[in-house]
């Protein structure tokens, strides 16, 4: 690890982490390109490091609705002591039930976990992956606009998109770009597609770290280094939430074509280069 690497690596983590384009695909081929042959080579404390440093931006991006979802949580325990349900169900709190039920299929993917994760050393799969999101990318602009907010998007809406959230954790498929794009499928408004796509990152982030920190640690944390982690932390969250400002102005105009045509470059040109290697 140097301070080069660490800032590459949190530049990438930062721009793919947000932008449809796919960041465990995208870390996959930076760490190919800069010699780090597999992910036992990048100390897994700085991956979870990394992907703290992109939470930290969707934090500050959506804090207001963070804070207005934190609100209604402690009101809605106080309203089930109280035995007593407001009509109609404020927003925050609906939104609140929207991401819970969107993180469900994620547990479907823990038992094969590690065996996901071991497919990012394989870069045929990770260059059609980065395809198969491009296609994604393209059909959404074909999609008819959808209306729905956290106060008419349904139950069933939410799982899909977390069903959508749960094929991103191959490496190579963008989980802004499946969440997003599955969302515009099934009629939320484009700016809610967004928005939701981010917030529903908060728990599937802070879970995957907890299920990696233990192995991190145990894989040893070098002292020397720890200020190149700092390095490569700020610069995935600066990186990351100018990303973020960036993709919602493209959500009003509605248009991810170019990312479509991007993930399709990358994709073929990983597949090619890696069959003349």
């Amino acid at each position: 690890m140097t301070y080069l690497k660490a800032f590459l690596l949190g530049l990438v983590q930062g721009v793919a982490e947000f932008l449809p384009i796919s960041s465990s695909g995208h870390l996959a081929i930076a760490r190919n390109l800069l010699n780090m042959e597999g992910a036992g080579d990048i100390p897994e404390f700085f991956d979870v490091l990394l992907h703290l440093g992109t939470l930290i931006a969707v934090f500050i991006a959506y804090w207001s609705d963070i804070k207005d979802m934190v609100v209604e949580f402690f009101r809605g325990i106080r309203d089930l002591a109280h035995r007593t349900t407001p009509t109609p169900v404020p927003p925050a709190r609906r939104l609140i039930l929207l991401i819970i039920i969107g993180t469900l299929p994620l547990f479907a993917v823990l038992p094969i976990r590690k065996a996901v994760q071991g497919l990012g050393d394989n870069m045929y799969f990770v260059g059609a992956a980065l395809i198969f999101t491009g296609f994604l990318l393209f059909l959404c602009d074909r999609v008819r606009k959808g209306r729905k907010t956290e106060r008419s998007a349904g139950w069933t809406d939410a799982l899909l998109v977390g069903v959508g959230q749960a094929v991103a954790t191959l490496p190579g498929v963008s989980r802004s770009g499946m969440t997003i794009t599955t969302g515009c499928f099934v009629g939320y408004e484009r700016k809610f597609a967004v928005r939701f796509s981010f917030l529903l990152s908060i728990p599937a982030v802070l879970g995957a770290n907890i299920l990696s920190i233990g192995d991190a640690v145990k894989a040893g944390i070098v002292g020397a280094e720890v200020p190149m982690y700092l390095v490569g932390v700020v610069t995935a969250a600066v990186v990351g939430y100018l990303c973020i400002r960036l993709l919602k102005f493209i959500a009003e105009k509605g248009r991810f074509g170019a990312f479509a045509y991007y993930c399709w470059a990358v994709g073929v040109l990983t597949l090619v280069l890696q069959g003349i290697k």
